[in-house]
Parts: C-alpha cells; structure tokens; sequence
C-alpha cells in the first residue's frame, strides 16, 4: 500500500517535471524563431535555412542559434523595448497634449478654414475653458 502511494507520488513529480522541460524548450525554440525573424541582418535564405532545423532538429538547433547569435537577441530586444517605449511616449505625449489652449487653437483653425461657424467656435472654446 505504501509503496503504491510512493510510486504515485514520484510518478507526479516526474510528470510535472517533464512538463516543466517541454514547455520551457518549447518557450525556447517560439523566442529563437521570433528572434530569427526579427533581425534583419540575415537573408531570407538563412532564415528558412534556420527555421527548417529549428521545426526538425529544435532542442540542438535552438543550442547552436543561443550560442551564436545570443549576444545579438539581447540587443535586437532592447531596441524592441526601446522603440515601443518611445511610441508608448508619444502616444501619451499626443494624448496629454490636449490642453485648452490647444483645443481653442484647433477650433481656431478650423473657424478660419470654415469648417464650423463663429457660434460653435464659441461654443468649442467655452468648453475647452471650462475643463481648466
């Protein structure tokens, strides 16, 4: 009785061991072949060249590509991080940018385009002056 409780557990542990390997090497290969690509120093060549042993051969492919060009994941990473920062940035720079002066500027030059009449003009500024 014991025995089989013991031979259960370790059989567990095993299970979730391996589960553990096969989703950390599957993680693996998906962020070398996302890498891959990602860089645009290599051909098209190169890369179905890569990905063709990536698909066949993963766990010693995926070994050989971390070794070679890890140094340069990293960095093509940051630039990724760094490039969606900045537009993040931007974005909220856009966004914030929205100050009544700005709106009473926008309405402005729309009156002067005569998109929309004095009235509403008055209107659009008197709003933008009421959210101070």
């Amino acid at each position: 009785m014991l025995g089989d409780i013991w031979s259960w557990f370790w059989n567990l542990v095993l299970i979730c061991l391996t589960a553990f390997v096969f989703i950390t090497a599957l993680m693996a290969v998906i962020s070398v072949i996302v890498d891959l690509f990602r860089d645009h120093t290599i051909k098209g060549w190169q890369k179905a060249i890569w990905f063709v042993f990536l698909v066949f051969v993963p766990f010693l492919s995926t070994l050989v590509y971390l070794i070679a060009r890890g140094p340069g994941m990293a960095k093509r990473s940051q630039e990724q991080q760094k490039a969606a920062q900045n537009a993040a940035d931007s974005y909220i720079r856009e966004v914030a940018g929205n100050a009544p002066v700005d709106q009473i500027a926008r309405a402005k030059a729309l009156l002067e385009a005569g998109d929309i009449t004095a009235e509403e003009y008055a209107a659009l500024k008197k709003n933008a002056l009421s959210s101070v």
